[in-house]
């Protein structure tokens, strides 16, 4: 098992954590926030990355705690999408796209390596 005695210790869940955060924020905004079923299913996907880290992290085996791992990744490539959809309705300026975008994609670097990790 992975050297983790709690989820908050995981960086990739502390990463989620702020890019939650910013999702939040991002979306609290005119005109995103009119747009509530956007709303609803990025912030869904954005919390989705959180929980399934700290589940599988719960789980105590390494082959529960990647199939955790694998589905927080399908939440990033959720989240990218709407993060896309989001930019093409004009509701996020390029430089805040780019900036969740490169977020959710480190997090999704840091998920493969420690999926690559606990394969191992």
């Amino acid at each position: 098992m992975a050297s983790f005695d709690r989820f908050e210790e995981i960086d990739a869940w502390k990463k989620a954590r702020v890019l939650v955060a910013e999702i939040h924020a991002v979306t609290r905004r005119e005109p995103f926030r009119l747009d509530r079923g956007l709303v609803i299913q990025i912030r869904r996907a954005g919390v989705s990355i959180m929980l399934n880290i700290a589940e599988g992290c719960a789980r105590r085996t390494d082959k529960e705690f990647t199939q955790y791992l694998f589905i927080a990744s399908g939440s990033i490539a959720e989240l990218k999408s709407a993060l896309y959809i989001a930019l093409d309705q004009g509701y996020l300026v390029d430089q805040t796209f780019k900036q969740l975008f490169g977020r959710a994609d480190e997090i999704s670097r840091m998920i493969s390596g420690l999926i690559k990790y606990l394969r191992t």
